[in-house]
């Protein structure tokens, strides 16, 4: 019987056996380049027929009615669309969270179709952007938060697979209904019955003519090319919540892990020196505080712009640093033991107090400044993200508490949204108007060209100024447009029967 020999010591050892199935490589059936614990892809799904449908509605409702480069209710209009397919076809009823986001959503793209003022509404756009997807998405972390808004990019492929695997299956499904294809074709048909035979009953009779007139926007090559890609960009959309409603990503799975903790006296000492620093700020600021005007006029070669412009922006500057600070501590501290949580909580805790009264200083600056020389739609915005600001650094100190902040990226993202609804709420561009009229009645100066510059939301304000200082009624116009480019602030600034030609100046 021969010998066994034993194997070279240098030879290659033999690749352990895999067990369970390979995952698919490229080029194969359920390939992604998402790793599969955050985002499992499913190559046999298909998109339910209702959904398909549904998207295929919205989208034609959106290209026909909804104008992306006008601040009107097309934006509700097709927001609530969306969201109702989307969560209107699903299995399960949406979570507290999921009503909350949807309810942020649409008050957020309900600000478009009420103010005119342009910068607010790509504010309330984009933050409804940002919530909207963010909610389809689901997720807690700031990893999803950051992520969610930019999912939209990155399932196109998945969709569209998605939805041609839900077209391919024949012409009759199981149940006996129409395939897609053939209710396109239906719809086609319809389409061009209604063009042809409304067009020549508009041409017949003039009353009708001018009731399509009303319910229906002006065509143009153009413009038929702008409502086809408006259209499918809805239809993605639908289709796109809908994927990810079904098949949601674990964005919370991508999150870092949590670094091993450090000692204290590492974390503890800077943030103890900042605190002190912090606290020092706060006793020199409780004088300029409660001195307002006084505390201005009284020191010498100090003057409004001086006193803000300086200041302000430093402050602002601070509070964002300080959120990088405690970001970085609350990573790095332990908090294993009770002593280890008492001084997190205290040091943490001491500069989130002192750090709201930073911003309070920073608002009182430029609430001065503005007193002294008009309200600007700019001063307005960085008062409202001060105001931000503090409202995150309260939700820090909460989250120290009870020492748990898995709900503290969601407080913070919907804080911003109360901010930007509070806000607008505050109609800023007749707020800015109106205090800009107070000061000419007190002091007889108006900045004439900056009021020209803002929207029709200045109408009501500018309607106080006397008669020999006529308001600026070029944005009025007398035709309101149709129902689909309602907005409430150019509707009523065209019902307003003063002269359209007469530009804001001063009178003799």
């Amino acid at each position: 019987m021969p010998a066994r020999t034993s194997p070279h010591p240098h030879a290659p050892m033999a690749a352990p056996p895999i067990i369970g199935p390979q995952l698919p490589r490229h080029g194969e059936p359920g390939w992604t380049i998402w790793p599969h614990r955050s985002w499992p892809f499913d190559p046999l799904a298909a998109a339910p027929r209702r959904v398909v449908r549904l998207a295929l509605v919205v989208a034609v409702v959106g290209g026909l009615f909804w104008r992306v480069s006008v601040l009107s209710i097309g934006y509700l209009l097709v927001g609530a669309l969306v969201f109702g397919v989307v969560y209107g076809t699903a299995e399960r009823r949406p979570t507290r969270r999921e009503w909350l986001g949807i309810a942020a959503t649409l008050m957020l793209l309900a600000v478009p179709a009420i103010l005119a003022a342009e910068w607010l509404g790509v504010l309330c756009i984009s933050a409804a952007w940002l919530v909207g997807w963010t909610t389809l998405a689901g997720g807690r972390t700031w990893t999803a938060i950051v992520t969610g808004p930019f999912l939209p990019w990155l399932v196109p492929a998945r969709v569209v697979g998605w939805t041609r695997r839900s077209l391919s299956t024949g012409r009759v499904d199981r149940r006996g209904r129409p395939a897609v294809g053939r209710v396109v074709l239906v719809a086609v048909i319809t389409a061009v019955l209604v063009v042809v035979f409304g067009s020549l009953f508009a041409s017949a009779d003039p009353a009708f003519a001018r009731l399509v007139d009303n319910l229906m926007p002006e065509w143009n090559v153009f413009d038929a090319q702008v409502r086809v890609l408006v259209g499918l960009l809805v239809a993605f959309f639908v289709l796109g919540g809908g994927y990810l409603l079904r098949h949601r990503p674990r964005l919370d799975a991508m999150a870092p892990a949590r670094r091993p903790a450090i000692p204290n006296w590492e974390w503890a000492v800077p943030l103890a020196v900042l605190d002190v620093l912090f606290i020092g700020f706060v006793v020199v600021q409780a004088t300029v505080l409660f001195g307002g005007h006084a505390h201005v006029l009284g020191t010498d070669g100090l003057t409004y712009a001086e006193y803000a412009r300086q200041g302000f922006w430093q402050l602002l500057w601070v509070s964002a640093l300080t959120l990088l600070v405690l970001s970085v501590v609350i990573r790095v501290a332990s908090r294993e033991t009770a002593p280890d949580r008492r001084l997190l909580r205290l040091l943490v805790g001491t500069l989130c107090a002192t750090s709201v009264v930073v911003v309070v200083s920073a608002i009182h600056r430029m609430w001065l400044y503005q007193e002294a020389y008009g309200f600007s739609v700019q001063r307005v915005v960085v008062i409202a993200i001060e105001l931000w600001l503090g409202a995150v650094f309260v939700l820090i100190a909460l989250a120290g508490v009870r020492m748990t902040a898995c709900w503290l990226p969601t407080a913070v993202l919907f804080a911003g949204v109360v901010t930007l609804l509070g806000l607008a709420a505050l109609d800023p561009e007749r707020m800015i108007a109106d205090r800009n009229v107070d000061r000419y009645e007190q002091t007889g100066q108006l900045d004439v060209d900056y009021l020209q510059r803002l929207s029709s939301d200045v109408a009501p304000a500018l309607a106080r100024l006397p008669d020999d200082v006529q308001a600026c009624a070029s944005y009025r116009a007398e035709d309101r447009g149709s129902w689909n480019e309602f907005n409430l602030s150019r509707w009523q600034a065209a019902r307003d029967d003063r002269s359209t030609t007469v530009c804001l100046s001063y009178g003799e």
